[in-house]
């Protein structure tokens, strides 16, 4: 769509559109959550790609829209794949071991904070201002808040696993960063993310069968397989879509909203069908980071300095001879 097309204020469509994919992605962490139980962490991620990426190629083939074959795009995909495949889907299966989806969406949810620090030092035209600065401090003590004092036992299972998903936090955050460069080679969105879950593809399926050795596993049940189906094709494919869709009515910023949504499901899938809990101090962690993530996107501390702070009268200047 054209650049003018892009809706500055959401439609009603749009904001649906926002929900269903918070709610698609905040349902993978629930798939990660049951097929976890029985499969180890390269195979469902290596199964979460080669799916995906059969599942876009076939969206792509029925669109008629070609795949790119030059060397140089191909090496964006895999790069990209590296950061927003293979390392983040990677950590966060591992740490959904040892800690609940719930908490493991929250802390999925500090990306944009990530993001803001990455974008400062490798970018030109995305630098900190003290609002963002800000949200980041507020952002990353809602973290500290979340983790406690068990941080202090470095043999905690549940901290290394809290980790692993900030790392993978932090991996989107540089894919994020790195993905800019994909519109300067006019390369179309679906496009991009069927190469980096191909590229992914082609990194983790000889990794899984080396590490794994899936053929030596028992069968799994029937709900890890329909996990495992569900956070290829819904999660990942379709949620693809979905974004790219959305990307193109609403813009990235008003899509960036789905940060502070995908919690939300994930924690109520997380209670109402796995049984999982928080506690009180994910809780505040949770609300810290929420303001954080407020400070950062900016939109509602506009809208309230608009609100409640007068605006600056113009100065009147007398002009020479008057």
């Amino acid at each position: 769509m054209a650049q003018g097309s892009i809706h500055k204020t959401m439609a009603a469509s749009d904001w649906l559109l926002l929900i269903a994919l918070s709610i698609i992605w905040g349902g993978s962490f629930l798939f990660i959550g049951v097929a976890v139980k029985e499969l180890p962490p390269l195979t469902i991620v290596a199964l979460r790609v080669i799916l995906a990426a059969v599942a876009l190629r076939l969206v792509l083939a029925v669109m008629g829209i070609a795949v790119p074959r030059g060397w140089r795009i191909w090496a964006a995909f895999f790069v990209m794949g590296i950061l927003n495949n293979a390392i983040p889907f990677t950590l966060i299966v591992w740490g959904q071991r040892h800690i609940a989806s719930g908490l493991a969406s929250i802390l999925n949810a500090t990306t944009p904070l990530f993001t803001v620090i990455v974008a400062h030092y490798l970018t030109t035209d995305e630098r900190l201002t003290p609002q963002r600065l800000s949200g980041i401090v507020v952002g990353f003590l809602g973290v500290a808040v979340m983790i406690g004092a068990s941080a202090l036992s470095l043999g905690n299972a549940d901290v290394w696993a809290q980790l692993a998903v900030l790392g993978a936090a932090l991996s989107y955050g540089f894919a994020g960063v790195f993905g800019r460069r994909f519109k300067a080679m006019g390369i179309q969105p679906l496009v991009i993310a069927t190469g980096q879950v191909t590229a992914s593809s082609v990194l983790l399926l000889p990794m899984a069968l080396l590490v794994d050795r899936p053929w030596t596993l028992s069968l799994p049940s029937l709900p890890a397989i329909l996990a495992i189906g569900s956070l290829a094709l819904i999660s990942t494919a379709f949620a693809y879509i979905l974004f790219f869709r959305l990307l193109a009515r609403a813009g990235a910023t008003n899509v960036g909203l789905v940060t502070f949504l995908i919690p939300i499901s994930a924690i109520l899938f997380g209670v109402l069908i796995l049984g999982e809990r928080l506690e009180l101090r994910q809780i505040t962690g949770m609300g810290l980071i929420g303001i954080g993530l407020i400070l950062i996107d900016g939109r509602l501390v506009t809208a309230l300095k608009r609100r409640f702070l007068p605006a600056e009268a113009p100065v009147q200047r007398s002009e020479p001879g008057r």
